[in-house]
């Protein structure tokens, strides 16, 4: 196991799904985790759980905000930007708010989370983003989504060859269709638009990936604990599908 001993991880989305697992997952290797939201409850909910998590509120659109979440969490080593929202509307009819909502989240929610993290870095570090694999293909009825999780690779990217002489890396997990809170929603979005029941709804989601299930979200955070041990130095830039080979 990686051990993350004398290390503080700041998580955003850190009250549910994957956020929430990485939160335990990097507690259990040693670190400590400042968890970070919209909601005080789902974060207290986490919180409670262990003396080594704290929550701090933060919205990760807003600039003030992101800065105040840093002041409140003190020095980071790991900073993983994992707040995220998803929205489906056909293209010709995707309003511009819903794009823009799509994109403050999943977009400039991350370039702030990330370029707070890096700047307050004063050596070895590690950024991730949690992605998706709409950043590496495209789906239907989800194109903001997917074109705003596309700009989170590619920054990703970018930000890489600025830090390549540091001892800092920057990566993206790319995860399909995850067993969590957000894939509830797009099951009850599958229900409700064509009348099949939640199991039908579930394997249609699931046949995106040849293993014919759902990505669990301690798969994520395993590979973020090994983007953070000894031997992963060199994996900079890269975004890694975990998708059972869809991609």
């Amino acid at each position: 196991m990686t051990d993350l001993s004398g290390k503080q991880v700041l998580i955003t989305g850190g009250g549910t799904g994957v956020g929430a697992d990485m939160a335990r997952g990097f507690t259990a290797a040693g670190a400590k985790v400042v968890i970070a939201g919209r909601r005080s409850a789902p974060l207290e909910a986490v919180a409670d759980g262990s003396d080594q998590i704290r929550p701090v509120i933060c919205d990760v659109t807003d600039e003030t905000s992101v800065r105040s979440m840093f002041a409140a969490a003190g020095p980071c080593d790991v900073v993983i930007a994992n707040a995220g929202a998803a929205d489906t509307a056909p293209f010709g009819r995707t309003t511009l708010e819903q794009w823009n909502a799509m994109m403050a989240v999943n977009l400039t929610g991350v370039f702030l989370t990330l370029r707070e993290g890096l700047n307050q870095f004063t050596g070895w570090g590690r950024l991730i983003s949690v992605a998706s694999t709409a950043g590496l293909k495209g789906y239907g009825y989800v194109s903001a989504y997917t074109a705003a999780k596309h700009g989170v690779v590619g920054m990703t990217r970018a930000v890489a060859q600025e830090v390549a002489k540091k001892p800092v890396t920057v990566n993206a997990l790319c995860p399909g269709f995850l067993d969590t809170e957000m894939t509830d929603r797009s099951v009850a979005n599958i229900i409700d638009k064509t009348g099949m029941d939640e199991d039908a709804a579930r394997k249609e989601l699931a046949k995106h990936n040849p293993q014919k299930r759902l990505i669990q979200p301690a798969e994520v955070t395993a590979a973020a604990l090994w983007l953070c041990g000894p031997g992963s130095e060199g994996i900079n830039g890269q975004a890694l599908p975990i998708a059972g080979g869809e991609l």
